[in-house]
């Protein structure tokens, strides 16, 4: 995403989540614990919103996405976005989809690593949205669901059947998105729709950990990382070995690069500028 910004300054207040950043980490919480932190159409906004805001925000190095109370995400809230959708024409349908699929864009485009700290329920959209991160740290209470066709629509929504067979491989996805049963924190783990299993109640903590393991390292080096696994997902060999070729010819040009060499020839930890 482009750092340049026009005229619009940045939003002070987000009404349907909340946000705070401490030394380079962002932590993004979905905050309605009454109802499972399932997510409105502001939400879907304000989500889309801020990764383009953070984007261009230079300080930010790593993000964690979580849910208050007892679950993760529950997906799209049944009344107000499921009732809500029955009167719309195809057009506003239309513009809703691609709203969904912006959000999952803006996770995976984004400059920073994505850690997704997952308890309790992550289903449908929230399914999604933790397997659009770059990291799923879980405890063993959490259970993913990709509901679509359990409520008549395709499992593909959101571009999960573009992201779930890169991660846990054709055949489970096609079972997980075709039937929309739960798989739970030890199965996610063994086909590796989990990063790392935490114990119980710590799935938070560890993500935090990460993200700051994540902050205080190269941020160009991980940027460039994000974007060539992303990128990458979908060209020929030949095309991925010349633009792995250009990035690594960029980064040696910069400051983080000499700075690992200053810092192994005098023995001493890299001081990384992300640069």
């Amino acid at each position: 995403m482009s750092p340049f910004t026009g005229s619009a300054s940045s939003t002070p207040e987000w009404r349907h989540l909340r946000l705070a950043v401490d030394d380079g980490v962002a932590t993004v919480t979905l905050a309605r614990p009454d109802r499972l932190n399932a997510l409105t159409f502001g939400a879907y906004a304000d989500l889309r919103d801020l990764l383009a805001e953070l984007s261009r925000d230079k300080s930010v190095r790593a993000l964690v996405l979580g849910g208050e109370g007892r679950g993760f995400c529950s997906g799209g809230d049944v009344d107000e976005i499921i009732g809500a959708t029955l009167a719309m024409d195809t057009s506003q349908l239309l513009d809703f989809n691609r709203m969904t699929g912006q959000v999952v864009r803006a996770i995976r485009e984004c400059p920073f690593p994505v850690i997704a700290a997952v308890h309790g329920v992550a289903a449908g959209a929230g399914a999604v949205l933790a397997l659009a991160a770059d990291f799923r740290v879980a405890d063993p209470s959490a259970r993913f669901s990709f509901l679509f066709t359990r409520v008549g629509l395709s499992g593909g929504d959101m571009g999960a059947a573009y992201l779930l067979p890169r991660v846990v491989g054709l055949g489970h996805a096609t079972r997980l998105l075709m039937l929309g049963d739960a798989v739970r924190a030890p199965e996610a783990e063994r086909i590796g729709l989990i990063s790392e299993l935490t114990d119980e109640g710590k799935a938070a903590e560890a993500a935090r950990t990460l993200a700051r393991r994540l902050a205080d390292g190269p941020a160009l080096a991980y940027a460039q990382t994000k974007a060539l696994l992303t990128s990458e997902l979908d060209m020929p060999l030949a095309a991925s070995v010349e633009l792995d070729a250009a990035t690594q010819a960029l980064l040696m040009n910069g400051e983080d690069y000499a700075e690992f060499h200053a810092a192994f020839t005098e023995k001493r930890p890299p001081k990384w500028q992300g640069r």
